[in-house]
């Protein structure tokens, strides 16, 4: 090690130690400081209670400045605060639309005299101009987004702001870019990447796997039936637990039944008010309720060591997802379980893709106005002339400045057409970027698909995607357990389930990660291998599954 790089690695010991009262620091944790130090951008992907957080605590009173931290939701952002309040490294405080104007003012004037080192804020705030203007004159040592794989995950759909950070970090004197997250497949990385501007990004990741997690997939082909096993088996599993549910009426019905059922559960979801919200939250932090029926809206704040289940009434429609939210049990690293309750009507493919159409007239209405512009306009500017609302507008704008079809200016705030280009092109140029990405979408439903089917070890699977190899069977999923006859003490088999047979592991000439090219395709990456078939995901297709003994015999793939 070089002696430059041996003495900063000493003072991030040591000031992780006197600090932040951390016993020591590990490889990644010290790998992703270390880079940071030297002025890179770093994405880290790391499992949830591996000390993400101090990647940029310690670095940041090293380099003596403060550290804007991207955070989604403010009990997340509230956490966060107590967590460092209660050692003696530095203070930090939130702004956020929930406080009063004296708060907010007082968390601005604790950053700029000193006081605190750390400002939290959600990326809307990172909208506002006066914002950005005042955290530029902090001259912040670091740009931290945590919860990174929502850029990929939520993106034009859900936070269209988080896609308008990489700006952001440029309005501030571009410090160095810290992306954080507990998962993220391979397209996911590339997302965060690119839409948050990360230059010559450097990647640490530790092993995604928690073991301590039991993986159970029950199969079902009647809804009555697995609605009376999500019952029965959430009930009998005991908690502190979650039920992730696909509706909020799904949501409320469960909660019903579990408390019929004498078990002290709750429903949350996006359409209760804010209040009753903390109240759960807080709650289940607290022990009670012991059980929440939640649709995806709850979980990213919670970070409850004792969780011991997390099940899903109803298949997600993404692997990433689904690993997120198992990934909220067992955090103590005591034995926990994830079972999927999977029908597969339940998935919807049809329905989904029918359901995400692109608007081609509103495209061709937005770039109609742009062509007759000669000055950058406002976003809203663009949505009143076009007569569409300001959410469609922003959202199609991200989809046609990613064809290439708009620059943003201004901090985001105005728009433009790129010259040269007709109204007609740019729509033809967005459909096909849209047409990408739904593709991806539905090898991505595969996947999904796959996992609740396979035949195979679970584990194996589920790393796999993620792009990790298990060499052997994991010995803790309900298929290792039908191949060895064991029985961790799940509840019994509901009527209407079904239940695949095991077969070997997998055992072929390529392996996870190795860099291929198909001559339709183009190049991707292979994901999984198991004995007579791979998964490899294309770059511009997304993820297809292939016969090895076809592969091999008809030459279909070649070394990228």
């Amino acid at each position: 090690m070089p002696e430059g790089r041996h003495e900063r690695v000493a003072e991030l010991r040591r000031v992780a130690r006197e600090r932040f009262g951390f016993d020591d620091l590990g490889p990644e944790q010290i790998e992703a400081m270390g880079t940071l130090l030297e002025g890179r951008d770093v994405l880290v992907v790391m499992p949830t209670g591996s000390g993400k957080s101090a990647i940029y605590q310690v670095p940041t009173v090293v380099l003596g400045g403060p550290a804007v931290v991207v955070s989604p939701l403010i009990a997340l952002q509230r956490d966060q605060v107590t967590g460092l309040r209660e050692s003696a490294a530095p203070n930090a405080v939130a702004v956020n639309s929930a406080q009063s104007e004296s708060a907010v003012d007082k968390g601005w004037r604790a950053v700029r005299e000193g006081d605190a080192e750390y400002l939290l804020l959600s990326p809307e705030q990172l909208a506002k101009d006066d914002v950005v203007a005042r955290l530029r004159e902090l001259r912040p040592s670091l740009f931290v987004v945590d919860e990174a794989h929502c850029v990929s995950t939520w993106g034009h759909d859900f936070r269209p702001d988080y896609l308008n950070l990489g700006e952001a970090a440029e309005r501030l004197g571009r410090p160095p870019v810290l992306a954080l997250t507990a998962t993220a497949a391979a397209p996911v990385r590339a997302d965060i990447v690119e839409h948050l501007h990360m230059r010559d990004a450097h990647t640490v990741t530790a092993g995604t796997d928690r073991p301590n997690i039991s993986l159970a997939v029950r199969t079902f082909t009647d809804d009555a039936a697995k609605r009376e096993a999500v019952s029965r088996w959430t009930a009998e599993a005991g908690g502190p637990g979650i039920l992730y549910t696909a509706t909020r009426k799904d949501a409320e019905a469960y909660a019903q039944r579990l408390r019929q059922d004498g078990v002290d559960a709750e429903a949350y979801h996006a359409g209760m008010k804010a209040a009753d919200r903390s109240r759960i939250h807080d709650g289940f932090m607290a022990g009670a309720p012991a059980v929440v029926v939640a649709t995806s809206a709850f979980g990213m704040g919670i970070d409850k060591p004792d969780v011991r289940f997390v099940a899903h009434a109803s298949v997600p429609k993404a692997l990433d997802s689904y690993y997120q939210e198992i990934g909220r049990a067992g955090r103590d690293g005591e034995p926990a379980h994830a079972m999927l309750f999977y029908r597969p009507e339940d998935l919807g493919l049809q329905k989904f893709l029918t359901a995400r159409s692109l608007d081609r007239d509103a495209l061709q209405r937005i770039m109609t106005v742009l062509a007759g512009q000669d000055v950058p306009q406002s976003r809203s500017g663009v949505a009143q002339l076009a007569g569409l609302s300001r959410r469609k507008t922003t959202d199609l704008l991200s989809l046609l400045e990613e064809a290439g079809a708009v620059t943003v200016e201004g901090g985001r705030r105005a728009v433009r057409a790129v010259p040269g280009r007709t109204a007609r092109e740019s729509v033809e140029r967005a459909q096909e970027v849209f047409e990408r990405g739904r593709r991806m979408d539905r090898s991505r439903i595969e996947m999904m698909r796959g996992y609740a089917e396979t035949p195979s070890c679970r584990r194996q699977y589920l790393l796999g995607y993620f792009g990790e190899q298990l060499d052997g069977p994991c010995g803790h999923c309900d298929v290792c357990d039908r191949c060895s006859g064991t029985d961790h003490g799940e509840p019994a088999a509901a009527p209407g389930l079904s239940e695949p047979a095991a077969t070997p592991g997998p055992c072929a000439p390529y392996g996870p990660n190795d860099r291929v090219r198909h001559a339709e395709w183009g190049e991707g990456t292979v994901m999984r291998v198991d004995e007579d078939r791979l998964v490899v995901l294309f770059e511009q297709v997304g993820y297809k599954t292939l016969s090895l003994p076809a592969v091999e015999e008809s030459d279909l793939l070649a070394d990228a």
